[in-house]
């Protein structure tokens, strides 16, 4: 028997021919069918985008970011204050004797109490609805910026070291230091206004790029952890600010024997930017510009990218021709003098008529939560740090109102950072995938396609 394909039989395999190129063509003609190259003229239609599955893979995405866990973090956080707030109340434990008797009254004592302190958390950090003019309903929420404005400049300061891979403990030493260097000039000297809060200004945020600078200078030259240093420096900025407080001459008012300042001149006081009224003050302003000073660095810039690669990985960094130990020293430069902004914040805008050893408010170390629940990213750390200026201001409305204790609200806060450092915990809870994780019926198609 002859083969219809051979050379021998023209006629068949000119017709044969004319057969496959009429397929081949009509398939080209055709964009939702493919060719096999095995199977000569058989033509394989292809599978059509599939858009319910680019949302999912979105969706995936979404539930598996960074962003999500903060988000879920705080809401958890929130909810385990609750549970404290229920626990507390005078009225719970006094409906849970008689449980069995009036179930309906715990509950309701429950509801009662939780609903009614973050009621008054809410009024207290962002509107109060019993004011009966806007101007004095929005008050809360100008109290949240002004106990915000020191976070985010300070957060954003701990959250640029981390972006390279070091750990800035040092906020509460450099926010002292920033402090005392701009309150010094702030009431030592008489000076045009304008001038004289930018020299306050300058002579801060210097004062805290110094401060810091060295603990970058000595992990570059020696190797010593920044921790270490930062966490040394802090006593050595403390007691050394706070002699300067009790000598006279130095930071001590004249006259006076209480470690304190003078009064800060009326020419280096950060305007008022919503009028006498309001506590918010200029120094809001400046945090915004550090935000968008920092992203522009991080993201746009040649010593941002050096930055990042650093922080990424020091070794490959170096091998790539990157100076590893200027980017140290440069990176506790800028981090010292955005958390010196923090300081001069204190005062030449929240506490002007003269400060203490006390300045700083703890804001060095709820810094690092902030740029921890910020993700160490510019705009995250404003939005935490406009949060954590919420708990501030929210919390001293729930004691007042409903006799919660503050300290519940510091519990709130320590929570978010353990559920932000686990965040294998809150994917638990809420049944979240894993970051990179398929799904089963995903692999399946695959597998399925690749059968085909």
């Amino acid at each position: 028997m002859s083969d219809p394909h051979s050379p021998q039989d023209p006629d068949v395999s000119q017709a044969d021919r004319a057969s496959e190129t009429t397929a081949t063509t009509d398939a080209a003609a055709t964009p939702s069918a493919t060719v096999a190259p095995a199977a000569a003229a058989r033509v394989l239609p292809t599978t059509p985008p599939d858009d319910s599955g680019r949302w999912q893979r979105a969706l995936r995405e979404i539930a598996t970011g960074n962003a999500i866990i903060s988000v879920l973090a705080v809401v958890l956080a929130l909810v385990v204050g609750a549970v404290m707030i229920a626990v507390t109340d005078e009225n719970v434990q006094a409906a849970a004797g008689y449980f069995f008797a009036r179930p309906g009254d715990l509950f309701s004592a429950i509801w009662q109490s939780v609903s009614g302190a973050y009621s008054s958390f809410f009024q207290g950090a962002i509107y109060n609805f019993r004011r009966p003019e806007f101007a004095t309903g929005i008050r809360p929420l100008t109290e949240t910026l002004t106990f915000a404005t020191p976070l985010i400049a300070a957060g954003l300061g701990v959250a640029l070291a981390f972006r390279v891979g070091m750990f800035n403990i040092g906020g509460r030493g450099q926010m002292l230091v920033a402090a005392a260097a701009g309150g010094y000039v702030a009431f030592a000297f008489d000076l045009p206004w304008g001038l004289h809060a930018l020299l306050a200004l300058v002579a801060g945020v210097a004062a805290g790029a110094i401060w810091a600078g060295i603990a970058g200078v000595l992990k570059a030259r020696t190797g010593a952890h920044e921790v270490i240093v930062t966490i040394m420096l802090n006593y050595v900025g403390f007691y050394l600010v706070y002699y300067m407080l009790r000598t006279p001459g130095l930071l001590q008012a004249p006259g006076s024997s209480n470690p304190t300042t003078p009064a800060m001149k009326d020419t280096a006081v950060f305007p008022d930017l919503l009028g006498p009224s309001y506590n918010l003050h200029f120094g809001f302003i400046l945090s915004i510009a550090a935000v968008v000073l920092v992203w522009w660095i991080l993201e746009r810039s040649s010593l941002g990218f050096r930055f990042r690669a650093v922080g990424l990985n020091p070794n490959a960094a170096r091998v790539a021709g990157i100076n590893v130990k200027s980017m140290y020293v440069y990176a506790m430069l800028i981090s010292g003098a955005l958390i010196g902004l923090a300081g001069v914040d204190q005062v030449l805008g929240t506490v002007t008529t003269g400060f203490s050893s006390g300045i700083d408010a703890g804001i060095g170390f709820d810094a690092i939560t902030v740029a921890l629940l910020g993700r160490s990213t510019p705009v995250g750390v404003l939005v935490a740090g406009i949060l954590f200026g919420a708990f501030k201001a929210g919390g001293f409305a729930m004691q007042a109102a409903n006799g919660v204790p503050i300290d519940i609200v510091l519990v709130v806060q320590s929570l978010i950072v353990l559920f932000i450092a686990a965040p294998p915990l809150v994917r638990a809870i809420f049944r979240l995938p894993a970051p990179g994780a398929r799904q089963p019926r995903a692999r399946a198609l695959k597998k399925k396609e690749a059968v085909k």
